[in-house]
């Protein structure tokens, strides 16, 4: 009798695990960025980023649709190149992921877009700014970061109205990201009257630029812009040195605006000389910025590069879109997203029709002692 009792306790406590388990549902949240290659640091950043998010939200014992909910990241390589890019969306379509934060690059985000919007799963960048990603008007393609016609035409400004700058030499590396960040930066440089006296071009994998840098010297610019990423400023701006290029500004968007620029410039004076543009506030202005950014040191001390704020954020929206559809199927849920009003770290985040960011603002930098200091 007692054997009897003992086993019918062991299965009714069975049975309410069992219970328990099948109330709650695992569901799984892709993000892609660059963790193998030159720009792993910007990719390490923003996984990271989306790695608090989901930690924090499992905090929050969120039920939806009568279950309680685990997220999971399903995290994905695509090393900054196209194809991989749209390989590592087909395999979070695949996989089944609720939804996706990323990608990094534009030359990459605007591949996967697709994909993402032919299976049906929203996708929300914090990071890829070319214009050309929202064009195709996919209502499953959402950025929470203002894009290159904020920041291209906020350096040429700075560059014609604050610097009184005259003339400025243009590279780019011919990535959607790089050559949409110099084509508005010449387009508003040109219409505020200054001169273009030359235009470059290298690659996203080049470090040897003493060629472009001796025929920009010929022409003797005020300033040097140039489209691209820090593996490729750094470099740059020791040769440009080594040129005597010592005195020329050198304008950049968000991808050469990293702490890791002041390592890979390698003590080169030429670092003082920049002025970059990231979209958003600076940390110190954000609604949470100062408090985020300690638990993330805490978290990942050292890794800290631009976008972690924005993938941080950009994995709270979908999942506030899924609380207010109380549905994690994407069809339910994703047209919730266009209607987001959500309090984040980096602002309060609302969309255009387009999915682009509402009111996005941008922020000018520059290094004072090889530290990333606020302009604005």
């Amino acid at each position: 009798m007692q054997m009897k009792l003992k086993l019918t306790v062991v299965a009714a406590l069975a049975a309410v695990a069992g219970l328990a388990s099948a109330q709650e549902q695992v569901v799984k949240i892709g993000h892609v960025a660059p963790v193998s290659g030159a720009q792993a640091h910007y990719g390490k950043d923003n996984e990271n980023g989306a790695r608090m998010a989901i930690e924090d939200l499992n905090k929050q014992n969120i039920t939806i649709g009568g279950k309680k909910i685990k997220f999971e990241i399903q995290a994905e390589d695509d090393a900054a190149d196209p194809k991989q890019g749209a390989a590592a969306a087909q395999k979070l379509c695949d996989a089944k992921v609720a939804g996706v934060v990323g990608h990094l690059n534009s030359g990459t985000t605007i591949p996967a877009s697709k994909v993402y919007n032919d299976c049906g799963i929203p996708h929300v960048t914090g990071a890829a700014t070319n214009p050309n990603l929202t064009k195709p008007g996919y209502k499953t393609t959402y950025r929470i970061i203002a894009n290159d016609n904020a920041l291209g035409a906020g350096l040429a400004f700075y560059a014609a109205d604050t610097l009184k700058l005259k003339t400025v030499a243009i590279i780019d590396d011919r990535t959607a990201y790089g050559q949409g960040v110099a084509e508005v930066f010449k387009k508003t440089a040109l219409a505020k009257g200054m001169k273009v006296v030359d235009e470059q071009f290298t690659t996203d994998k080049a470090t040897d630029f003493m060629a472009i840098l001796t025929a920009v010297k010929a022409k003797n610019p005020d300033a040097i812009f140039f489209g691209g990423m820090d593996p490729q400023a750094g470099p740059m701006l020791r040769q440009m040195e080594q040129l005597g290029l010592s005195k020329t500004k050198y304008f950049g968007g968000d991808g050469i605006c990293t702490s890791e620029i002041s390592k890979l410039a390698a003590g080169a004076k030429t670092l003082d000389n920049v002025v970059c543009a990231e979209g958003g506030a600076s940390l110190a202005k954000m609604p949470g910025g100062t408090a985020w950014k300690a638990r993330y040191d805490a978290k990942y001390a050292g890794q800290f590069q631009v976008y972690s704020p924005y993938t941080y954020d950009a994995t709270f929206v979908l999942v506030d879109a899924m609380k207010r559809a109380n549905s994690v199927d994407p069809k339910v849920y994703t047209p919730k997203l266009v209607e987001t009003n959500f309090k984040g770290v980096t602002t309060t985040i609302q969309f255009e029709p387009n999915g682009e960011l509402k009111n996005p603002a941008i922020t000018l930098y520059v290094y004072k002692d090889g530290k990333k200091s606020a302009l604005n």
